[in-house]
């Protein structure tokens, strides 16, 4: 069991805490994840502050604070989807920060563009790009770990002011594998599936494409023993998941097994997981290379931004594109996106 380094820094997120655990002397993990960054008045990504960037004060940055980002994603939607038909899509950001979204200022080609944040309506419908940076991994996962021949759900004490990991109990999830090592630990990102779910069952057709980093459900099992979960504060990394609450994002990868069988099920046609640095060379090519021809005999600024979004050791290979297309609408009641991008760059 792992102490935090502190006591909650609010007494009013402790309070919540207590409040979603209803008298019970714990929370599951995915609780304490919910409350710690979207709980109303407490929640890291509730509070008014800039939380990506490279200036003082902020926590972490995105391929969205390249100014290429944009653009590079306005080419490569266009090459899919064709350019007459690129203009008769609404091109819908989820999970946009309050600052702006990753369109604002650019010129597209789009239909219409529409941002959607942190608890606003959302029903899509007619033809759609249905587009996310960074989306999933903020969603709340639920963690577990093998131990004495069981997996075992870990939660959050509350018993003390200090907040400490527990054991809840075995797990009750068929998905977990018949074994593993001792002590081995899965971050489940159950709740980015339901998302995508959600999202697919809304009557719209056209592109889906989300940027986020992510494992096959076989790696998670298999190659990351500790688990995918971190914590990012003043842009340094920690596994120290329960220290600043509601003062540091909270991630994991996403399962891509499960993101694709979601978008599947809705009949989205085989959806296509490629790398950041892959998607763009395949979809964007005729920018990157009027970048290239203009740029040419000097390190310029764009230049230096598509070595970050593209070059292997930055963002090329850390993060991914997950892209499917639908002929044919879904169908489903309207939701309501209660998360934002938890955007890092992780």
């Amino acid at each position: 069991m792992k102490a935090s380094k502190r006591i909650p820094a609010l007494p009013a997120l402790a309070a919540a805490l207590r409040e979603r655990a209803a008298g019970a002397a714990a929370v599951s993990f995915a609780d304490f994840m919910d409350v710690a960054l979207y709980g109303r008045g407490v929640g890291y990504y509730r509070c008014e502050r800039r939380r990506v960037g490279r200036q003082e004060g902020t926590d972490f940055f995105t391929a969205s604070s390249s100014p290429l980002f944009g653009p590079l994603v306005v080419e490569s939607c266009v090459q899919l989807l064709g350019r007459a038909a690129a203009s008769e899509h609404e091109f819908v950001e989820i999970g946009s920060e309050p600052s702006g979204g990753i369109l604002t200022g650019i010129k597209h080609p789009f239909r219409a563009y529409r941002q959607v944040r942190l608890g606003d309506p959302l029903r899509i419908e007619g033809r759609s790009v249905v587009f996310s940076n960074e989306l999933f991994d903020a969603q709340p996962f639920r963690r577990f770990r093998y131990r004495e021949g069981t997996w075992r759900e870990l939660g959050v004490s509350l018993e003390t002011d200090v907040l400490e990991e527990t054991e809840l109990g075995a797990a009750r999830l068929a998905l977990l594998p018949d074994g593993a090592g001792e002590g081995y630990v899965i971050d489940a990102p159950l709740a980015a599936s339901e998302l995508a779910r959600s999202l697919a069952a809304q009557p719209w057709t056209g592109l889906f494409l989300a940027f986020d980093y992510g494992k096959s459900w076989e790696e998670l099992c298999h190659s990351h023993p500790e688990g995918t979960a971190r914590a990012y504060r003043h842009h340094a990394q920690s596994c120290d998941l329960l220290a600043f609450p509601g003062e540091q994002d909270l991630t994991c990868h996403l399962c891509w097994d499960w993101i694709s069988t979601a978008l599947s099920e809705r009949g989205f046609a085989a959806p296509t997981l490629e790398s950041q640095e892959a998607f763009f060379v395949r979809h964007g090519a005729a920018l990157l290379a009027r970048t290239a021809q203009a740029e040419a005999g000097r390190l310029s600024r764009d230049k230096l931004s598509l070595m970050q979004l593209l070059h292997p050791a930055h963002m090329g290979q850390k993060f991914q594109a997950l892209w499917a297309m639908r002929s044919t609408g879904g169908g489903g009641p309207p939701v309501r996106i209660p998360l934002p991008t938890a955007c890092a760059g992780r």
